[in-house]
């Protein structure tokens, strides 16, 4: 097989002669396969026959426009690469270009290194999308209704409190930082409890305002304040017999706390106004990504009510801690998107996910299922590749490469350091100096004297170097005068 047959090939769908003349030369000359189309007809005809790589498409040409030539290009074969060339850089043709699945586009005249690079990245995006083509789901959706997904060991431990506790009804505190899952937590432990026929309801402690939560978490009479024109059925009232799920409790104000405490010790609330004592049943599952026992010291959360919150402990891992779970979760997640039809997209190429498994993950669970569904939106393919991840998650992959490569030792200077031992014997500080400058001149000029590093260098500075021995000799007496 011929290394021209091996070349990318790049169909150029343009009416204008010397365009197409242009494009050849420059795409050429970095040893493309070109191929030409004078109309977005022949153009179609050209995809529909053998697929190039990349398709480089105008916009305005005689016949069908270069939108119309996109359209019947992207029906004909979806995974297509299509760049769009238009003269025109509008708003209008901007979107419409990547509404209907161009890959890029760019404005003539062109900058030819520009093209290229994008070229070059139009190939790397193929590459990306033929190494997804051969991913498989590796979680089943159906088997994960909780939404809980995750075999690592810290999960194991998770599913085997909330199993081991669910049947109770004590109090349970579930901590984590912020997107780890506590509300996903919080109903599991409802869903596998005897109260799972009853009601459950979440309430965000920190969204409601100080002056409403009572309202909202006991209900409250008629007349009872501005507003109350009618009497009014609390969170905890509606959940009897149920669980309620307080999110954010340390965001509870000291009035509030109060009034949670007499709940869990004597079942009872009092709607806000009223004066009937009203008897509730109510599991109560709280969550917080504070640090509750500092706030305890501190006075700021009832100790007494911690105690009675604190019956059983949750701690949820961050995403961080679990990185081995991340390929189930994607998976997961596109699989879901994908049902509730908000996306195509069901695959997510190895690189991509790479990438994925690299990031640091700030937001957990939840910045994660937003980056999933961002990237997803974004590709124009049945699968996420590295180009359509966040900047953010890109940049982190690429400082961790960085960093590693600076943490490698340099192997090449010691292998041209040791060309150059004959030539020169290090006898102190300035000729080890000199000998790391001459193994670069020596790598940087081996191409034009390839085998003879001596005479690279001395073709450089333009004079003889000394012999090898004399010029240790040399060194070996000032070294000596230097020491008397």
């Amino acid at each position: 097989m011929s290394a021209d047959s091996l070349a990318p090939t790049i169909l150029v769908i343009d009416d204008d002669t010397e365009v197409r003349y242009s494009l050849n030369r420059v795409l050429s000359s970095q040893n493309y396969r070109v191929q030409e189309a004078a109309s977005g007809e022949e153009g179609v005809a050209a995809v529909k026959k053998q697929a190039p790589d990349v398709v480089l498409l105008d916009n305005r040409m005689t016949g069908i426009t270069g939108l119309e030539t996109l359209q019947h290009i992207r029906s004909a074969n979806p995974r297509q690469l299509v760049i769009f060339m238009t003269a025109f850089g509008t708003a209008q043709t901007a979107i419409e270009a990547m509404k209907y699945g161009a890959y890029d586009y760019v404005v003539k005249p062109f900058d030819p290194p520009k093209l290229l690079a994008l070229v070059e990245s139009a190939l790397r995006t193929q590459a990306d999308s033929k190494s997804a083509s051969a991913y498989q789901p590796v979680v089943n959706s159906d088997e994960h209704k909780e939404g809980i997904v995750g075999t690592s060991p810290a999960m194991q431990q998770v599913f085997k409190a909330i199993g081991q506790f669910a049947a109770s009804d004590a109090s349970v505190m579930i901590t984590g930082e912020s997107g780890t899952g506590k509300e996903l937590v919080a109903r599991a432990i409802h869903r596998h409890s005897h109260r799972a026929s009853k009601a459950f309801i979440a309430v965000n402690c920190a969204a409601i305002p100080e002056n409403l939560i009572e309202s909202e978490l006991f209900g409250h009479e008629r007349g009872s304040f501005t507003g109350a024109t009618a009497q009014r059925l609390g969170k905890f009232e509606i959940c009897d017999g149920g669980t309620i799920f307080l999110d954010e409790i340390g965001d509870m104000t000291p009035t509030t706390q109060t009034k949670i405490l007499r709940v869990l010790q004597e079942g009872e609330i009092q709607r806000v106004g009223g004066v009937e004592t009203i008897k509730v049943n109510v599991r109560v599952v709280a969550a917080t990504n504070k640090n509750l026992e500092a706030m305890v010291k501190e006075k700021k959360f009832r100790e007494d009510l911690y105690y009675r919150l604190n019956v059983v402990r949750l701690r949820l891992p961050p995403l961080r801690a679990r990185v081995e779970d991340i390929p189930q979760i994607v998976d997961f997640f596109l699989q879901s998107l994908f049902k509730a039809k908000k996306t195509k997209v069901r695959k997510v190429s190895p690189e991509a996910l790479a990438l994925l498994c690299r990031y640091r993950w700030p937001g957990n669970v939840r910045e994660l299922e937003n980056v999933v569904y961002r990237s997803a939106v974004a590709a124009t393919g049945d699968a996420i590749l590295p180009r359509d991840l966040p900047e953010e998650v890109r940049q982190a992959g690429e400082k961790e490469d960085a960093a590693e490569s600076q943490s490698k030792p340099d192997t090449s200077s010691t292998a041209n350091t040791s060309i150059t031992s004959e030539a020169t014997t290090p006898a102190d500080g300035a000729s080890a100096a000199l000998e790391q400058l001459v193994a670069k001149l020596l790598e940087a000029l081996s191409a034009a004297h390839p085998g003879n590093e001596r005479a690279a260098l001395e073709a450089l500075i333009g004079d003889k170097l000394p012999p090898a021995k004399a010029a240790s000799r040399k060194r070996t007496k000032k070294a000596a005068s230097d020491e008397a």
